[in-house]
């Protein structure tokens, strides 16, 4: 497999070992303009005398123009690249160059394939032009998902920040951005707590009252915490520690269970806090202990230095912001040396969470696996990690596993991983997201989302029928249906992998083929018709020179596709023409006055009669992606739709096989057109017609003002008479949370526009005019954001309200008194829908920020566990 060639060739070949260790380890030192690479921000940098000058070619697959005949280097912007470190990094990492390339040549389907160094170099292939962002560019590998994952196990940790008065002005400003630093070398596989102690000491964050998950949410929230510290009080370390390691000790709790460390920021002191560490720590010493000593001061830190080097930890000085980024990752090669002392145990490929790649590749997975220094000094071995060696899998690859045209127009499947963090999911949107499984289908009994969520978790196999209430995909409606969950683990892989499926869609039909030619020259009848095909059909095809030579290499091929084939699409489409239904639909078309008709099939092919109607089909020409043929097939009975040239009507048609009912095709009639209606009713101006369909949109009116509303939600048009229905039960709503909202900066208004989605608590809220509008609920920080990947400038993470309103009443007609204000008329309500819902859903309540942040969500802890090896070296001074 290619991950066994990239992992073993970065680390394993001992060729490659021996050329690398004799270079890092040599005794000369490399002079800059003796090393040659490409260095990928290049264009920052016109005076570098040893940067390759490549020719670049677009990869559709990279996204990106690469050069397959180098890699390129990557180096952090605080980082001298003339540094002999660096220099001897260049060097030894050249071999990479030879391995990348016959590793792709092996394998073309490989996308990135990257070489993190502990030193922060980055060797990447192909190589590519760096994007660099807008700001200045802070990236460091170090700091990545994938390096922080390969590069050590998962940690709980705890961060003491000392706010005594001493800390006050530059040293507090110091400390604050050491801490936001020290947040951004976590991961979601870490827990983490933030305190703050003088005499007492306290949680930065009042309601985490322990360990919380390192996400990106949990960890915005910690830094907005941190900038409101004030410095005051005295210091006392004893307080500050036993807030730690009751942290760290409280089993009732998730948390990682792996590395347990505490790190202390503070300006020095005098006490030692031995009975402190007596208590809780010694002599095991399962809890690591690192000191900062911050800012410019002449206070003694011999007492810090001892608590960290009688605690298995390291001290770090941080003398001015030049300091901090270093100085906060640095503990990260402390707790690697376990790993590299285990050996070939800790030599595993781990995959990452889902995650922005920063070449612009998009949303991506990563299989690490750290590279070992095996060298012997002296009588012991080494301890260092160089670095992590990375491969990314684009969520394209993974999807193309799986069809669309295989699952059907509502079929789909998703992955999730051991936090229960969505890895792809239709809905999953490439800057935002999914916080986890359970959002994706919440409106269900919490009960069925946990069992579902923790078997998957835990790599089990299952399967549940679920009933549920649904978004269409331009999220003006809701229907209900009814879904198939199937799930089971990924193999070799702690992810897992779920199956969604409507009960239609569980069978397909198979085609008989003993009448094909019959079929085929029926087909050549029907020339009136418009057909449309958006798929790629029959690749394995080839034009032949005789009409005669070709239909018998059709018919061969299409005897030979099993369903297992990639042109098996061809034999469920092509072959299957629906001829007698097409021509009984024409038929009717002329018998009825009917206007067009349009037929899709989950084949792909969509035929339109009269030809010149194909020119007002504006649906996708794909049918399995169209809003509309979506809906259709979830419903019994007619969809109503304005169209750009009339009223479309659809419906799904149901073949019934060996018992088994299956939806292959929709219908859409274009059954009148919408002036001459309108026509004929406006004479009758003292009454008001209105034809909404069951989302509540405005399809038809009699009133002229009202004709260029048409497609508007009521609510917008008459919010008098939308109230009334709503109130009488004619229309329910729905609400639901979009976990997965990136909103502008509002001043003061908490409303935005967008498709009708809005609270209906009162008539006020109708005859206010933002309020028909999107309502933006402003739940602080519920979500999680890749902040540095975000093309939307400006923009924050929140959480909007979404509601769609459906029928929910049973009578088909009745009257209603309606007060319109200063008058009172009298409304006669038909409902003509032939499906209905027969269950009320109550609004969704507001979360609780703090309630959602501190609930216990069940996640899956490492297979294993490097934290401790008697033969790691003891403390030395940093």
């Amino acid at each position: 497999m290619w991950r066994t060639s990239v992992f073993e060739s970065s680390g394993s070949r001992t060729d490659l070992k021996q050329q690398i260790f004799v270079s890092l380890f040599c005794v000369c030192l490399f002079q800059e303009e003796n090393i040659e690479y490409y260095n990928s921000k290049d264009g920052e940098d016109i005076d570098s005398q040893m940067s390759l000058k490549l020719e670049f070619v677009y990869d559709p697959n990279f996204k990106n123009h690469v050069n397959y005949s180098h890699t390129a280097v990557q180096i952090p912007t605080d980082i001298y690249k003339g540094a002999p470190v660096i220099l001897n990094e260049l060097n030894w990492t050249q071999a990479l160059e030879r391995v990348f390339i016959e590793n792709s040549r092996d394998d073309p389907s490989l996308l990135w394939q990257a070489f993190g160094s502990a030193t922060g170099v980055t060797r990447y292939y192909p190589a590519a032009p760096w994007r660099a962002p807008d700001k200045i560019d802070l990236y460091d590998v170090r700091r990545r998902p994938w390096y922080i994952q390969g590069a050590s196990s998962p940690k709980d940790m705890v961060i003491l920040v000392d706010v005594s008065g001493s800390v006050s002005g530059l040293t507090l400003k110091l400390i604050k951005a050491s801490v936001m630093e020290m947040l951004d070398t976590l991961s979601d596989d870490d827990y983490v707590n933030v305190a703050r102690f003088n005499e007492k000491a306290e949680a930065v964050v009042p309601c985490f009252k322990h360990l919380v998950q390192a996400n990106v949410r949990n960890k915005k929230i910690f830094k907005e915490a941190v900038q409101q510290m004030q410095a005051k009080g005295t210091t006392d370390y004893k307080s500050g520690f036993h807030f730690a390691f009751n942290q760290l000790l409280n089993t009732n709790v998730p948390r990682a269970n792996c590395n347990k460390i505490i790190m202390l920021f503070t300006d020095g002191g005098e006490d030692r806090a031995q009975d402190i560490f007596e208590q809780y720590n010694w002599p095991n010493k399962t809890v690591r202990v690192f000191t900062f000593s911050v800012g410019q001061h002449n206070y003694d830190v011999t007492p810090l230095q001892w608590i960290a080097c009688a605690n298995k930890g390291y001290y770090f000085e941080i003398r001015s912001i030049c300091a901090i980024r270093i100085n906060t990752q640095e503990y990260l090669d402390v707790l690697g040396r376990p790993m590299v002392l285990a050996g070939r145990s800790a030599k595993q490929v781990q995959w990452t969470n889902v995650y922005q790649d920063a070449l612009g590749l998009g949303l991506v997975v990563t299989g690490t696996m750290p590279v070992f220094n095996l060298t012997v000094d002296g009588n012991s071995q080494n301890q260092l990690i160089l670095g992590v060696m990375g491969v990314d899998v684009h969520l394209d690859e993974l999807k193309r596993l799986t069809p669309q045209y295989k699952l059907g127009a509502n079929g789909y499947i998703f992955a999730i991983d051991p936090n229960g963090y969505v890895l792809m999911h239709p809905n999953l949107q490439p800057r935002v997201r999914l916080r986890f499984f359970i959002r994706s289908i919440r409106n269900h009994s919490t009960i069925t989302l946990i069992c579902i969520r923790r078997q998957m978790i835990d790599g089990r196999s299952g399967e549940m029928t679920i009933k549920t209430l649904i978004k269409s995909m331009d999220e003006r409606y809701i229907d209900e249906v009814t879904r198939m969950y199937s799930w089971t683990a990924i193999n070799d892989t702690d992810y897992s992998l779920g199956l969604v499926l409507p009960p239609y869609s569980e069978y397909y039909i198979q085609a008989d083929l003993s009448d094909i030619l019959c079929v085929l020259c029926r087909c050549m009848v029907i020339l009136s018709l418009s057909l449309s095909m958006y798929r790629e059909y029959c690749k394995r095809l080839q034009m032949a020179e005789n009409n005669t030579q070709f239909l018998a290499d059709f018919l061969s091929l299409m005897v030979e596709i099993s369903p297992e084939s990639e042109d098996y699409q061809s034999r469920q489409s092509l072959v299957i023409y629906w001829i007698k239904w097409i021509e009984m639909l024409i038929r009717n078309l002329c018998r009825y006055g009917f206007l067009a008709l349009f037929a899709s099939t989950n084949g792909g092919v969509t035929r339109v009669y009269p030809n010149i109607a194909a020119e007002s089909w504006d649906e996708d020409p794909e049918p399995l992606n169209s809003n509309f043929y979506r809906r259709t097939l979830d419903n019994k009975g007619y969809i109503f739709r304005n169209g750009t040239v009339g009223i479309l009507v659809t419906t799904a048609v149901e073949v019934v096989i060996g018992g088994k009912t299956m939806k292959p095709a929709g219908v859409f009639l274009q059954i009148v057109s919408a002036d001459l209606v309108l026509n004929v009713v406006v004479m009758f101006q003292d009454l008001l017609c209105y034809l909404i369909d069951d989302g509540g949109f405005l399809v038809m009116s009699n009133q002229r003002d009202h004709w260029k509303k048409v497609g508007l939600f009521f609510g917008e048009v008459d919010p008098y008479l939308m109230f009334a229905l709503y109130n009488n039960s004619i229309y329910a709503r729905h609400q639901t949370f979009q976990y997965q909202s990136a909103c502008e900066p509002m001043a003061s208004s908490h409303t935005g526009a967008a498709h009708r989605g809005f609270y209906v608590p009162s008539i006020a809220d109708f005859l206010t005019v933002n309020i028909l509008g999107l309502h933006y609920a402003h739940l602080c920080l519920l979500e999680d954001v890749w902040a540095e990947s975000s093309d939307t400038k400006g923009s924050s993470s929140c959480v909007t309200v979404h509601s769609q309103f459906y029928f929910t009443n049973t009578t088909n007609s009745f009257n209603v008194l309606q007060d319109c204000g200063n008058c009172s008329r009298c409304v006669c309500v038909c409902v003509c829908v032939c499906w209905r819902f027969l269950n009320f859903y109550s609004p969704a309540q507001e979360e609780n920020p703090c309630e959602v942040l501190n609930s216990a969500r069940y996640r899956k802890g490492p297979d294993k566990c490097f934290d401790y090896n008697s033969e790691v070296k003891l403390c030395l001074l940093l």
